[in-house]
């Protein structure tokens, strides 16, 4: 039942204190944290819980520039047993489909594994794009805003969050799912987790030592889709707010207003 698991990490900038040029429309990074993205966390957590179920690796992996070390140092810390960094300027500007072929690359490299898990979405991006494209390279099963998972003989039972509810999944191995935080609160790093991480070895792979790579693939060149321009979007009017004594009545104004504004 031992599974080997792999955690795709990102590190974005800390959204809370980024800022748009006026003139540009460009993010201004310069002077930003970094950090690990959040539901990356979810996602690790989510492997270790399933590691001390039912045994296991867990192995994490990040595509970035040279700094992401530190947000793997920080996965080590956390209780992965092993952490890849793949690092290379020709990655520079990759969109998502660019990345997940690189990640499926090295899920090839460093595999086989059972599992590959990713946070639900990235908070600079917001696609949650990365996670099912991996699968559909790799020609896994996938399995999207997983909040639960249970071991089975041939794969697993997930829970899966949906608008309303929850759907029960069956698959099988191997698979790609996409975490949420709902069952997988990320644990806080010992201190001992953390003396460990900084002498703990980062595997580092470029584009000369990842296998298969083809470069065309990879970079602005290989990416279909591009940012044309980020803005902050204006103050909109003030909203008004409907108090009516019934929720009938309620109803009866805000169609009226919805009529009166040519909404409807």
């Amino acid at each position: 039942m031992n599974m080997k698991i792999m955690v795709c990490v990102k590190q974005v900038p800390d959204t809370e204190m980024i800022k748009v040029d006026p003139v540009t429309g460009s993010l201004i990074r310069e002077g930003v944290p970094s950090i690990i993205n959040p539901f990356d966390l979810n996602a690790l957590e989510a492997a270790l819980q399933l590691r001390g179920e039912y045994g296991g690796n867990v192995a994490a992996v990040c595509m970035g520039p040279p700094q992401a070390e530190e947000a793997l140092r920080d996965c080590l810390a956390m209780g992965a047993d092993s952490a890849v960094l793949i690092s290379d300027r020709v990655f520079k500007d990759s969109d998502t489909l660019a990345t997940s072929y690189v990640l499926s690359l090295a899920a090839r490299q460093f595999g086989p594994f059972d599992l590959i898990l990713c946070g639900k979405h990235s908070l600079d991006g917001e696609t949650g794009q990365v996670g099912p494209q991996i699968a559909e390279f790799l020609g896994w099963n996938q399995v999207t805003y997983v909040s639960k998972m249970t071991r089975t003989e041939e794969g697993f039972v997930i829970d899966r969050e949906m608008e309303g509810g929850i759907e029960k999944v069956m698959t099988r191995t191997p698979i790609v799912c996409t975490v949420t935080k709902t069952h997988y609160e990320p644990r806080k790093a010992t201190m001992k987790g953390k003396l460990m991480a900084k002498k703990a070895h980062v595997e580092t792979v470029d584009s000369k030592t990842l296998n298969g790579l083809d470069t065309g693939r990879i970079g602005l060149v290989g990416s279909p889709t591009s940012v044309a321009k980020s803005f902050v979007p204006p103050d909109g009017e003030p909203g008004t707010v409907i108090e009516e004594p019934t929720a009938v009545e309620s109803a009866a104004k805000l169609i009226k207003l919805l009529t009166k504004a040519e909404a409807i």
